[in-house]
């Protein structure tokens, strides 16, 4: 599970409204049937239109300055492993996005008129989403850039030739664009991958937007908060503040397996990724004390997420540690963006 909060953007990219994003989150229905789309739904309601949404986030706004957030977005990426758990992939998933979002309002440390945060208190609108696109920062985009280099710096010299600025064997310039395609590191389906390309598989995945104010449009109510979990005195009276993001990935973690009967693996755990941020000797060391068939789901999970296991694991923990960790940690922390919540 890889789960990212991120702030509305601000600039050139996102106007003050949520009209963009709102926008870019109904590519996916383009050309389809009314009844092929996936709409936008809430803890209470389906089919609510892009409109709606718009006209509610935008209208729940009051009192944030120009350059403040007026929306947060929360990305939700199940693994291959949790995905196969679904038995109706769409239908589950807005199960869990429900329950997840209790998580969400139980990880302020705040109150409303003396009260804890409830799931009425927020105002959100969520989104399934079943294809990704390779983009620029993916590893295999950028093991095969050179590949895509020398095939571009060809083209352009094919197409010069053809159109009377330069001389070559265009024959042989395509074998060798052929023979590229074949070479290049990472393909799909017989075919190199390459920036914007479909990926495969199960990709399903959540969108969620959820306005900066409560549902009120009177508190606000920041995931981003730098408080973690604080009291401050304002205006002579003591003021709970912040959000706990460890406890909402960790909940959010525990809520899926619950509701699904998932086997959470220990490389699958955002308590285990985080571990390894932090010390590294001690992550390794669990990894090793795991009994032997969890030990080797884990190892399979690392190597799916593309981390360089060396071919001879040392016996010694002390070896491990040193050994993966100067050796992998570039591959591991390839895995902890892939296949866990994001830290």
């Amino acid at each position: 599970m890889y789960i990212t909060i991120t702030p509305q953007k601000l600039g050139n990219n996102y106007s003050q409204s949520s009209v963009d994003f709102v926008g870019y989150l109904e590519k996916e229905n383009q050309g389809l049937e009314q009844h092929e789309m996936e709409h936008f739904f809430n803890q209470y309601g389906d089919e609510i239109s892009a409109e709606e949404v718009v006209k509610e986030i935008d209208g729940n706004t009051a009192k944030l300055k120009k350059k403040e957030p007026k929306f947060y977005s929360i990305t939700v990426n199940p693994s291959k492993y949790e995905l196969r758990k679904l038995q109706n992939s769409s239908q589950d998933l807005k199960t869990y996005t429900r329950e997840l979002m209790k998580d969400y309002v139980a990880s302020f440390n705040r109150e409303i008129q003396g009260r804890p945060i409830t799931i009425d208190d927020i105002k959100y609108y969520a989104k399934i989403e079943h294809q990704r696109t390779f983009k620029g920062t993916d590893f295999q985009i950028k093991e095969n850039q050179a590949y895509a280099t020398k095939i571009l710096h060809l083209k352009t010299e094919i197409r010069n030739i053809q159109e009377g600025r330069g001389e070559g064997d265009i024959k042989k310039m395509k074998k060798e664009i052929a023979k590229l395609e074949r070479q290049a590191p990472h393909q799909q389906n017989g075919k190199r991958i390459f920036q914007g390309m479909t990926k495969a598989g199960n990709q399903n995945h959540i969108h969620i937007i959820i306005s900066r104010k409560d549902a009120s449009n009177t508190y606000s109510l920041s995931p981003g908060s730098k408080h973690k979990a604080s009291e401050v005195m304002m205006h002579g009276k003591t003021v709970r503040r912040g959000f706990d993001r460890d406890q909402f990935f960790n909940s959010a973690e525990k809520t899926f397996d619950k509701t699904f009967g998932y086997q959470r693996n220990f490389a699958e755990t955002y308590k285990a990724k985080k571990e390894f941020i932090k010390n590294p000797k001690i992550y390794f060391e669990s990894l090793m004390k795991l009994p032997t068939n969890e030990k080797a789901i884990a190892l399979k999970v690392l190597r799916e997420s593309h981390v360089p296991i060396l071919p001879s694991i040392p016996v010694s923990q002390a070896q491990l540690a040193m050994k993966l960790f100067n050796r992998l940690r570039r591959g591991i922390e390839v895995a902890v963006k892939s296949s866990s919540i994001g830290i």
